[in-house]
Parts: structure tokens; C-alpha cells; sequence
């Protein structure tokens, strides 16, 4: 049984193309009347509730039908890579194309045995507008005459897909292309099932009241009876029951593990330990003491590397993630001398914050909606395996193990994984996306705001209305860069140039003012993007603030994050903790932003206009202004992004790379001219005399230069720079945080004072000790580049 809410759209029905598979243009073409204009998208809605009944003996998909012909004919294969058959018209938008078996006659040709053709050989021939491999009888010879017959073309069905609306999570949300979320997706919401997917889908034409029709949702078949107040071409929203229990992947096989309580552990206070090769974090029971042996189980998996992922490179006791043994997710944990370190008050020198994402189903099942907040780090998780089609794909164990590979590596896993979630072009069909050059951002939005998150999935093909050209790969690419640049330019009002990287670009506080009437569903359109780039190797053009790839991998956010937001803010919070009376300074809660020369005063918290700073709510300031810095002033733009790309991407795959690393696999690995990298670095500190000669400055580019690979090399510019993004024009024009040029510094300094390499991101410079070896050097300054942001290191 399937429970069924209210409707939205008309998404697929409204517009249908159908014509025979391979017949180039021919065939009638019956095309969709326009839609209604609704700012930059289009929808309608035909709200339902009713109860439907699910056979699950419709639960297996029929065979496909197997094509047969005489005289040994294969058959022409379809292939990703064969474009779409055309249809007579078209226009922008989104098609979802499927196929389907013609139940026309067979068709008859006649070919002739071509010269050197031996009896039981094969050769090829043109039957109609298809080519075909024939197998010659062992009675025929070359000249004869041969008569094949070939089953009929399938059928290639075309749907238009309407654009979808963008649903607010609450009232204070509506806006900027979001409209207030109504009663049936309330009541979804409500629901304490709310948990489990709806799925949009259409009533089938003749289809009528009472009667049934088969669909395929959540990769099972069922039959679905129509509504009584709803009929052929409009759309319902399903619940349909959990996958059969024989589809759940088997139980793990569980070891037990006995452990002492460490000293200073209280009842139900946490603790880590390291169990099969990780670590993990136990709870200690209610009942337990210090000195006392308790037990808990683990899941057995694979020999897998220790592994230990440091935050900041700080092994003294950092951020790490580690599995936590009740539910096996991956958890934020800050560790000092192996104990779980609790805070009750923030400390701008080891709080940190991650984003919690919370969806929530939408008016429209095709585009979820959610809640966006801040939590403290140590309460963030997220699932450390990935459930499809009924069996685990990704495991704990699996992402423990590839967390520890070189990036390459890393990357092909991921990439191996993507391809096993793509849609089956024959079985599940392909995506055309239609996009006219000169409207290139409208149209796109258009057809990508159509898509549902299965969609988002399947092998897309593009076409440039009006341009010949097959999409194998290179109009993809195209369309990629083509709009990624155009979302991300100033000029469009969505983003900025950071304050302290030029090079890097920061959502605009005040897109609400440039787009007022759909800038959040550019939002959600680019989200869309970037996850789809990733999933399908595509690069985007634009790279983002740090902070941003650390909330796409919900990583944690410290206070020195705001330090590469704005230099000059952050210098001014950090001189509040030395003063001696902060009340001098006569502050409160807020915060001031200036739009259009217009300033406004927002409250950090609740009434916090009325609370004044003293020494003692000190912290709390710092809390709310980081908070707010880092995620509140761009919630609204912010959340769209989010939830545009987990439309596409799996969050549990992300977790083996670090934001470094998402953002070279977004952006690309750069080509960097070493040349002109060396001619534009200025030398300080001991360098400062001797400047490039100097023994460590010669190895210094000996190592960049030759030991080091594009991989190394961009990971080193992320490491000073704080992007992996080369100037158009060079390093000559390299900007510091105050837009002005700083080119790439190498500062000497002492070893003994210095043992590591250190950067200095707003003045892109580096501190290179005088290391008396060049092996010392490239050892020390590659743990230093590698472990900048992360680190993997081996307990």
C-alpha cells in the first residue's frame, strides 16, 4: 500500500514527442502548447489526497524483448554515446527520453554478398537508416543475393518536463523564488514517516478513476489505482511501502571487543579507542566506572589501515572524525591525550561548528526543500555506508580504506562508485537537455529546475537549438564551463570576488537586491550543477571561498576561518579577547551590513540590540559573530546551494576527501607556467640578500619543479594562496586580501624556530625555514602542504 498526498505538477504528460527510433525525421511530431510564465520557471498544480493500493506481484520488471532476424542479423546496439534520434521541431527545455518496443510489422530487405566474403564470415550493410552486421549462410557466395529481416524500429517517447517551483522551508523563508509550502507537504512533513521518500508520478493516458496503472518508483514496480478525483496527464505524489526485508543487505558479522574505562570517564560520558585497526568512540555505560572492563561490538571488515583524520594538521589533539560504534557513523570528536574533550563555553582556539542540513519534502516531490543551522562539531554526523537498489555498495570499511589512498586513487574509487548510481540508458533512458546559445542561463535553469533527483542521475545529452552536433562529450563539457562562468560572474549580482582572495569567489549578501524574484533558485540551479559536474567529471569555472568546500563536505568551521572571509574583521574580534574591559568598547549583539550605501543593523541573537558585551558574555559574541559570518548571512542562498547539490551527490562518498582535494576534483588540477612562477616571487626574511640563490630557495624550486607533481604543485598554490586558481594573466598580477597585487613571497626563517613550513594566505607567502639538506626540505614542506587542511596521518 502506497499512501498518496497532493499533488504539483504536470511534469511529464504535457508535452510528449514520439517518433520511431532511427528514421532521422521521420514520423509525426505532436508538440506541447507553452507554458505559463512564473518568473524565470513554470508550474502548475492540481492538489489530491487519497489512498492507493500497491500489487506487489508487480514488483519484477518484464523481460525485455529480444530482437531476432534471419541469416544470423545482429541487430544494431544502442549506445550512450548515439545521440538522440531528431524530432522535426524542438524547443529549450528538458526531455526525458525513453524507449520503447514498436509493435509494428518486421521489415524485409534484400542485400547483396559483398566481394571477399567467405561463407560463416560477417560483413555490414545498410537496411533502411540502420546499419547491421550480417553473418553470410555457408550456401551463399559473394554477388548472391540475400534476404534479412529486421524486428521494427522501437519507438523514442519524449516528454517536456515543466519546471518544478521551489518550496520555503517556513514563512520567513518565501521569496526570491520560493513560495510558501502548502497543506499537502505540510501534512508530509508532519507525518513521523516523514523520513521515507514520496515520489512524483503521472497517470497514464486512458487511465481513469478506479482503475490501475503500473509505475516504477524507488527501483521496485507496483500497481497503482487512480484517485477518484484525479485523471489522465496529472501527477500525484506517492509513499511507497519499504523494499522487500530479502533486498536489505545482509547483517555484518560482529566481533566484540573488551576495554578498560579509562581514568576521569563518568557514566555515559564518551570516549575514544582504537578497535580492528581505527578508531572508534564508545559510550561508557551508566553502570560502569574507571578501571572497570565493559564490551561492545564491531563490525569485521577488511585489514584496514589505521587511520586517524586530523583537523588542521593539529595532532596534539584536533578535530578527528571517527566511526562511532552504536550506529556506525562517522563523527566529529576533539581528542587531547586520547579523551573526548567536552566544551560547554566557546574557545575561538578549538570550537568549531558544522552545517546540519535537515530536508524536508517540498510542494513539488521532484525538488525537496530543508533547514539550514549551525551545530557544535562534536554533535555532527553522517552515514559511513551507502544503500542502492537493496545491497551496500560503500561500506565503512571501504571509505576507511580509500581515506588513506594518494588522490588519483581516491578519485577513481569515487568515479567507480558514481558510475554503479547511473541510471541504465535501455532500461531507465537519458535525459535531453535543449538550450539556445544566446539564452544560454535561462534556458538551462529551465531545464534543469524540471529534473528530479533520479533525473539528475541519468546520462544527459545536450543540444544547442539551431547548431548541428552530436553531444559525445564535448558539448557537455561546453555547457559545463559555459554556465558555471556565467552564474559565478560579479556582474550577475549571485557572488563576489572574496575579501581576502580575488581569485576566490563569496555568495553576495545582497543577491535578494540584484535577483529579487528568483535568485534562490539560481541557488539551488548551481548546487544542482556543481554536484552534477562532480558525479559526471565535469569542471566548473569558478572557485569558492574555503569555507564553502568545507560546507558541501560538512567539515567543522573554526573561528580562523573568518580570517580568510575578512582579515580586517577577524583582526578586530580576535583584539576584543586581549582587552581588559570589552564594556569600553560599548558593543552589543549585532552586526552591521551595508547594501547600496544603505546600513542596517542585524541582531546576532534575539534581542540582541539590547544586550550589551561585557567580559563575560564575551565568548558568546565571538560564537554568534562566527556563526553568523560563516553561515546565517547567506542561510537562505546557502541552503538552496546545499540542497541543489545532494540532489546529485551521496553525502557518505564525499567523506574520503578533504576540501583541498574538492576543490582541485571541481575545478580542475591548473596548468602552472614554473617559470613565470618564479620570476614574480619576491624573497624575505634570510632570503632576503641572497634572494633565488640561496641553497634553500634553489632546492625550494628544484622540488616544486621536479619532484613534485600538477597534483603537488596545486596543492602547494592552495597552501599559501588559499586557491588552487592561477590569474588569467599570470602571477604577476597575483592579489593579496586587500585587491592589491602581493606576488607569491618566500620568507626565510630559522629551523630552529620553525621545524615546518607555515603560510600566510593574505599575504600569499610562505615561511621556508634554511633547512642544510634538500631531502629535509622536500620531506617537510610536502607533510606541511599535505596535512595543511586535513592531513591523513598513520597512528
Amino acid at each position: 500500500m502506497v499512501r498518496l498526498f497532493g499533488s504539483s505538477s504536470h511534469s511529464g504528460s504535457s508535452g510528449r514527442q514520439q517518433y520511431p527510433g532511427n528514421r532521422g525525421n521521420g514520423g509525426r511530431v505532436s508538440m506541447p502548447t507553452p507554458p505559463a510564465r512564473h518568473g524565470i520557471l513554470s508550474h502548475s498544480t492540481q492538489p489530491h489526497q487519497n489512498i492507493v493500493h500497491v500489487n506487489r506481484d508487480a514488483h519484477r520488471a518484464p523481460a525485455p524483448i529480444q530482437s531476432s532476424a534471419t541469416l544470423g542479423v545482429r541487430p544494431p546496439s544502442s549506445t550512450p554515446n548515439a545521440a538522440s534520434p531528431p524530432a522535426q521541431e524542438s524547443r529549450p527545455g528538458a526531455y526525458a527520453v525513453t524507449r520503447q518496443a514498436s509493435n509494428g510489422a518486421s521489415q524485409v530487405f534484400r542485400v547483396i554478398v559483398p566481394p571477399g566474403v567467405s561463407p560463416g564470415s560477417e560483413f555490414s550493410v545498410h537496411a533502411g537508416n540502420r546499419t547491421v552486421r550480417v553473418r553470410c549462410p555457408q550456401t551463399s557466395l559473394p554477388g548472391q543475393s540475400l534476404q534479412i529481416t529486421l524486428p521494427a524500429d522501437p519507438v523514442v517517447i519524449q516528454h517536456l518536463l515543466h519546471s518544478a517551483p521551489l518550496t520555503a522551508p517556513d514563512e520567513e523563508s518565501v521569496g526570491g523564488g520560493a513560495v510558501q509550502m502548502n497543506e499537502n507537504a505540510l501534512q508530509v512533513n508532519s507525518d513521523p514517516r516523514q523520513n521515507q521518500p514520496t515520489f512524483l508520478v503521472t497517470i497514464p493516458q486512458n487511465i481513469h478513476p478506479g482503475m490501475q496503472f503500473t509505475v516504477n518508483v524507488n527501483q521496485q514496480r507496483f500497481m497503482v489505482t487512480c484517485p477518484s478525483n484525479a485523471g489522465p496527464g496529472m501527477s500525484v505524489r506517492i509513499v511507497p511501502p519499504p523494499p522487500r526485508q530479502e533486498n536489505e543487505p545482509p547483517p555484518p558479522k560482529v566481533q566484540v571487543f573488551e576495554v578498560v574505562v579509562p581514568p576521569g570517564v563518568r557514566p555515559n560520558q564518551p570516549f575514544t579507542l582504537i578497535a580492528n585497526g581505527q578508531r572508534v568512540l564508545v559510550m561508557c555505560p551508566p553502570n560502569a566506572v574507571p578501571g572497570q572492563t565493559i564490551r561492545f561490538q564491531l563490525p569485521v571488515k577488511q585489514a584496514v589501515e589505521r587511520l586517524k583524520l586530523s583537523y588542521e594538521g593539529d595532532k596534539a589533539g584536533g578535530w578527528c572524525r571517527t566511526v562511532r560504534v552504536t550506529d556506525m557513523k562517522f563523527q566529529w570528536i576533539r581528542v587531547n591525550h586520547e579523551n573526548v574533550e567536552e566544551q560547554s563555553r566557546f574557545d575561538r582556539k578549538s570550537s568549531a561548528y558544522v552545517r546540519n542540513l535537515t530536508f524536508l519534502e517540498g510542494n513539488d516531490a521532484r525538488l525537496r526543500t530543508g533547514k539550514l543551522t549551525m551545530e557544535n562539531a562534536s554533535e555532527a554526523v553522517v552515514d559511513s555506508r551507502l544503500i542502492h537498489k537493496g545491497r551496500e555498495i560503500v561500506s565503512y570499511a571501504d571509505i576507511a580504506s580509500i581515506q588513506t589512498k594518494a588522490f588519483e586513487e581516491k578519485t577513481a574509487w569515487f568515479l567507480d562508485v558514481c558510475k554503479q548510481l547511473r541510471g541504465d540508458w535501455h532500461e531507465d533512458g537519458h535525459i535531453r537537455i535543449v538550450v539556445r546559445r544566446r539564452h544560454l542561463l535561462h534556458d538551462s535553469v529551465q531545464a534543469l529546475m524540471s529534473l528530479s533527483r533520479e533525473d539528475m542521475r541519468r546520462i544527459w545529452r545536450f543540444e544547442f537549438l539551431g547548431e548541428p552536433g552530436l553531444d559525445a562529450g564535448g558539448l557537455a563539457r561546453e555547457w559545463f564551463e559555459l554556465v558555471s562562468e556565467q552564474i559565478f560572474d560579479p556582474d550577475r549580482g549571485l557572488w563576489l570576488s572574496s575579501n581576502s582572495n580575488q581569485m576566490c569567489m563569496t555568495i553576495n549578501t545582497a543577491s535578494a537586491i540584484s535577483c529579487p524574484d528568483d535568485h534562490l533558485i539560481y541557488f539551488r540551479f548551481l548546487g544542482r550543477v556543481m554536484g552534477k559536474a562532480l558525479y559526471d567529471q565535469r569542471l566548473v569555472k569558478g572557485h569558492m571561498v574555503r569555507h564553502m568546500y568545507k560546507h558541501l563536505l560538512g567539515w567543522p568551521i573554526t573561528f580562523e576561518d573568518l580570517e580568510l572571509d575578512d582579515p580586517e574583521y577577524y583582526n578586530s574580534l580576535k583584539k576584543l579577547a586581549k582587552m581588559e574591559d570589552v564594556s569600553l568598547m560599548c558593543l552589543d549583539f549585532t552586526a552591521t551590513e551595508e547594501t547600496m550605501g544603505v546600513r542596517n543593523e542585524v541582531e546576532l541573537i534575539k534581542g540582541g540590540s539590547m544586550m550589551e558585551v561585557n567580559n563575560d558574555n564575551l565568548p558568546e559574541y565571538l560564537e554568534a559573530n562566527l556563526k553568523y559570518r560563516m553561515l546565517e548571512r547567506v542561510r537562505p542562498q546557502l541552503s538552496e546551494l546545499l540542497l541543489g547539490f545532494f540532489d546529485v551527490m551521496p553525502e557518505p562518498i564525499l567523506t574520503v576527501f578533504d576540501f583541498q582535494e574538492l576543490e582541485l576534483l571541481m575545478c580542475g588540477l591548473p596548468e602552472i607556467d614554473m617559470d613565470d612562477w618564479m620570476e614574480n616571487t619576491i624573497y624575505s626574511g634570510t632570503f632576503e640578500s641572497s634572494r633565488s640563490d640561496h641553497p634553500a630557495c634553489v632546492w625550494f624550486w628544484e622540488v616544486v619543479r621536479d619532484d613534485f607533481d600538477r597534483e603537488m604543485k596545486a596543492r602547494l598554490l592552495q597552501f599559501v594562496t588559499g586557491t588552487s586558481g592561477v590569474p588569467s594573466r599570470g602571477f604577476s598580477v597575483l592579489q593579496g586580501n586587500d585587491g592589491n597585487i602581493k606576488k607569491f613571497a618566500i620568507n626565510g626563517v630559522d629551523v630552529s624556530n620553525f621545524p615546518y613550513p607555515r603560510a600566510h594566505t593574505c599575504f600569499n607567502r610562505i615561511d621556508l625555514p634554511n633547512y642544510s639538506t634538500k631531502e629535509e626540505l622536500r620531506d617537510r614542506l610536502k607533510l606541511a602542504v599535505t596535512m595543511s587542511a586535513t592531513g591523513f596521518d598513520m597512528e
